[in-house]
């Protein structure tokens, strides 16, 4: 069986940058356990899979250990894919999910935006784990659905900080965002998610579910320009809506070709 499958480096306009993601194209789902072995031979921090339904498409993302409930990255190179390889004709896509629920995203030239939901964070108390497997104490800590999130005063704090990734493993959440206000942008962070096969996240559109409603009311601001900086980094445009959140970017081809299962 062959299985057409693309590389997309999302929130970039050019390749070797940004959040590569890969995108299987399914007549019909397989098995759990064939859809979990190509996310691991992939070896990327997500590998989407599309089945198409009555009103758009059915999308499952996988990590190369485990299934996630929500990816940002991956659902945007999703809709790179129908939109700029394989000729979708209209300005929609929607993507239906097993635990997120309807997901859409709009082409706005080279721009494309997602409508996902709003995850505002709630405060807690900072914990030495976390001190200690970050390597700085975090000004306040938060705390969301899946994630923790710490939040720290500068944008050098975030990129030159070096977490034991052993000591992150153990907390008992998905990953952790960390965050401070932009040098150039409104905000930065960088994500960590060791516990689900995935160190350090290049660029983390689901994390902005949380980060989005968390800046806009600190910044008193409901449109956003955002910097995750990782090495490989990327640039997301951001909106609060009532309860969703816009996560806009751009996204380059890295390969095409058929994988054989």
């Amino acid at each position: 069986m062959t299985i057409p499958m693309y590389q997309v480096d999302a929130f970039t306009a050019a390749v070797f940058s940004g959040n590569p993601a890969s995108v299987c194209l399914l007549d019909t789902w397989l098995e759990d356990t064939v859809l979990q072995a190509v996310a691991a031979e992939n070896n990327l921090s997500e590998t989407a899979f599309l089945v198409p339904s009555p009103t758009g498409f059915d999308l499952r993302w996988f990590t190369p250990v485990t299934e996630v409930d929500l990816c940002g990255h991956a659902t945007l190179a999703s809709a790179f894919v129908q939109f700029f390889c394989r000729g979708w004709n209209q300005d929609t896509i929607v993507f239906e999910t097993r635990q997120s629920g309807t997901l859409t995203v709009v082409r706005k030239g080279d721009l494309l935006e997602m409508d996902f939901p709003s995850r505002p964070p709630t405060p807690r108390d900072p914990f030495d784990l976390l001190t200690r497997a970050l390597g700085k104490a975090p000004n306040q800590v938060y705390a969301s659905a899946e994630d923790l999130m710490a939040v720290f005063d500068s944008e050098t704090l975030v990129a030159e900080m070096q977490p034991d990734m052993s000591l992150l493993a153990q907390l008992d959440c998905r990953g952790i965002i960390v965050t401070a206000p932009g040098d150039h942008c409104d905000f930065v962070s960088r994500f960590f998610g060791p516990k689900v096969g995935v160190p350090e996240d290049p660029v983390t559109g689901s994390a902005h579910c949380v980060l989005i409603p968390f800046w806009a009311y600190e910044l008193n601001k409901t449109d956003l320009h955002a910097r995750q900086v990782s090495k490989r980094g990327g640039e997301l445009f951001c909106r609060l809506v009532r309860d969703r959140v816009r996560i806009a970017g751009r996204a380059a081809l890295y390969l095409e070709g058929m994988i054989t299962v």
